[in-house]
């Protein structure tokens, strides 16, 4: 149990620079008013998780432990949604209402997109 708790740790610190590291990269690459940076991040760990989810269920057989340590570790710190509502809230606070609502869209759009994306790209490949 101890060994599974901090392979999930490791998988999450993992998540973590990884976001980390991608958001600094948009935020200093991009200036908007826009969280272009959480969005792309969210949007790509949806497709990145529905791809690695279904080349797994078609293709290789492992634990349920090590997929718990993938997705719920690594794709549970990479992708965030309190991000997402906190920046949303922020906009809104600002009377910001377009870029709130286009925010609120196209995460959920575009995320939910990028997961049938990946899951179908998944199976295909």
């Amino acid at each position: 149990m101890l060994q599974k708790l901090l392979y999930l740790a490791l998988a999450g610190a993992c998540g973590t620079l990884a976001r980390y590291w991608l958001g600094g990269l948009i935020g200093r690459n991009v200036s908007t008013n826009f969280p272009l940076g959480t969005a792309i991040i969210n949007i790509a760990g949806c497709l990145a998780f529905g791809l690695l989810w279904a080349i797994i269920e078609s293709r290789l057989s492992i634990s349920g432990q090590l997929r718990t340590i993938i997705f719920v570790g690594f794709f549970g710190a990479f992708t965030t949604f309190s991000s997402f509502a906190f920046e949303t809230a922020q906009l809104l606070d600002e009377s910001q209402w377009l870029w709130a609502s286009a925010n609120i869209v196209l995460q959920n759009v575009l995320g939910l997109v990028g997961m049938i994306g990946g899951l179908a790209i998944g199976k295909y490949i």
